[in-house]
């Protein structure tokens, strides 16, 4: 594997974490903000226990999204444990033989 595959797997996976954050996070949050009066996640209730208000974009919805954006680094992270830096062995090899 080349160093620009290397760069490209790294800027997928941090751009793709980065825009479902931003999407469940930001986004949503904006929309809810923006359609009328800030709910909370859980539906609203009168004394009769009927649902008067509920949110604009479901709660599972949003946490769905940052749970994506969570895997995504995980499976980033399993990725980069799995497949070895290339510039690193190589830098380690040469500062030995200079030593000797």
């Amino acid at each position: 594997m080349q160093s620009n595959d290397v760069d490209l797997v790294d800027r997928l996976a941090m751009g793709l974490s980065a825009a479902l954050l931003l999407g469940g996070i930001v986004v949503t949050g904006l929309i809810e903000t923006l359609t009328g009066v800030p709910r909370g996640a859980a539906p609203a209730t009168n004394d009769a226990g009927e649902v008067i208000a509920t949110p604009t974009i479901d709660p599972n919805v949003r946490t769905a999204l940052v749970v994506a954006a969570l895997l995504v680094l995980l499976v980033y992270a399993l990725y980069r444990v799995a497949v070895p830096h290339i510039g690193a062995t190589g830098a380690g090899e040469a500062t030995t033989e200079a030593r000797a």
